[in-house]
């Protein structure tokens, strides 16, 4: 049972007149025995929680920034109106607004109650209890239960880097056979024969087609398609570092999600690891229009886990489940000690049997540290600055020379320089 302020202010009423008209023990009793009879007949007419029935979906889908609303179905079924108040509490991280409801239910009657929702974090958030609060016709009491409705919003990854897709797909389909690309490289697929035009290698005259035909006929080449590529997110301590206005493994995800949306559309095989000392999401099996979906679904609930990654592991895993030449892409840092320490050691094992591509997130406050030099303090930072960044383009080299490529970018671009790399890569027959 719960009694409201109308209750208090009655009550408070009911001492004043008590203490200046009837001021006696007779005078209490007789207030606190009207307040209790006034009490008792509000809560038994009141109705029962059980009257109502409450639905709303099991999932609710938004991406990071976006405001959502959740529907609450409230139902009375019982013979008697539903008066009173209704709160849908969520976690504070939903930023949840309209969350407190009134209720004036007619018997067999139903309403809709929507809460505006804008996550702050991707991932899931599951709904706390339903608090209601019916009332009786006075106002006065009423009675008050918690009701758990199982439900949950779901924040998928922002993808701001969506808008560059359909740019990146239409230069993917001027390589392919749509807008035929005379390029031709290790590994590229054969597509048919033209005439020979000046300025045209020579090296792809075809001379046995030649010599059946009245002339000169070049082969032409389309960038290869069924491909295999594992992208390979590192979620270990260094990923949940700090860049710009997120970490380092929201800017990953960010062109893996770009990444994944281009490989199907040129028809590749992509499949997704994340990883530290254990798997902690994995993407495999789906291709087409259902794969940047998957992907984001999948995303959407993997964090930077406070532990040092086993990049021997991770290697093992890889391996394990790519059994077929294919593209590694590894999202992860470069900070010389991690690399010299435990990447250098276990990418042979990894480059032996696949193409591997590094793809690493810099941060552009370095980048201004050392282009400042305004101040005495300044050009310490600057120093400071040009030191990790000579350190970085050591590793960089370190890598390359062993027949890596690495693409580096800061979090707004790295999106698009990935994209960038892998078109190069389709271009060139080198996947």
């Amino acid at each position: 049972m719960v009694v409201t302020g109308r209750f208090a202010l009655l009550a408070t009423v009911a001492a004043a007149l008590v203490m200046f008209a009837v001021p006696s023990g007779w005078g209490v009793l007789g207030a606190c025995g009207l307040l209790a009879a006034l009490l008792l007949v509000d809560v038994a007419l009141a109705a029962r929680p059980d009257a109502l029935t409450l639905t709303r979906d099991p999932l609710t889908v938004v991406r990071l920034g976006r405001a959502t609303e959740v529907e609450l179905v409230v139902t009375n079924t019982g013979p008697a109106t539903v008066r009173g108040m209704l709160w849908d509490a969520w976690p504070d991280s939903t930023r949840t607004e309209l969350p407190t409801h009134h209720l004036e239910l007619a018997p067999r009657t139903r309403i809709r109650l929507r809460t505006s929702l804008t996550p702050s974090f991707r991932g899931d958030r599951v709904a706390g209890p339903i608090t209601l609060r019916l009332l009786g016709p006075l106002g006065l009491a009423g009675r008050q239960r918690r009701v758990r409705v199982p439900a949950r919003v779901r924040a998928l990854p922002a993808f701001r880097s969506e808008r560059l897709l359909r740019s990146k797909v239409k230069r993917l389909h001027h390589l392919e056979g749509r807008n035929v690309a005379n390029t031709r490289g290790q590994g590229t697929e054969f597509d048919s024969f033209r005439e020979y035009v000046a300025g045209d290698d020579v090296r792809s005259i075809d001379w046995r087609a030649t010599a059946r035909a009245t002339d000169v006929l070049v082969r032409t080449w389309r960038p290869e398609r069924n491909r295999h590529m594992m992208m390979v997110l590192d979620t270990g301590r260094a990923s949940a570092g700090r860049v710009g206005e997120g970490t380092r493994l929201d800017a990953a995800i960010e062109a893996a999600l770009l990444l994944g949306g281009l490989a199907a559309a040129a028809g590749d095989t992509v499949d997704l690891l994340a990883y530290d000392r254990a798997v902690r999401a994995e993407v495999s099996g789906v291709g087409g229009n259902q794969l940047p979906l998957k992907l984001m679904h999948t995303l959407a609930g993997v964090t930077a886990q406070l532990v040092d990654s086993d990049t021997a592991g991770l290697v093992r895993t890889v391996i394990s489940r790519v059994r077929r030449r294919a593209l590694i892409v590894w999202f992860t840092g470069l900070d010389a000690p991690t690399v010299s320490e435990h990447l250098l050691p276990a990418l042979p094992t990894l480059t032996q049997r696949h193409r591997v591509l590094i793809v690493s997130v810099t941060d552009p406050e370095i980048a201004a540290a050392a282009r400042d030099r305004t101040t005495a303090e300044a050009v310490y930072k600057a120093a400071a600055a040009e030191s990790v960044l000579a350190e970085r383009a050591v590793v960089q080299e370190s890598l390359r020379r062993r027949g890596v490529a690495v693409v580096t970018a800061a979090p707004d671009r790295l999106p698009e320089a990935l994209a960038d790399e892998y078109l190069e890569l389709k271009q060139s027959g080198s996947l």
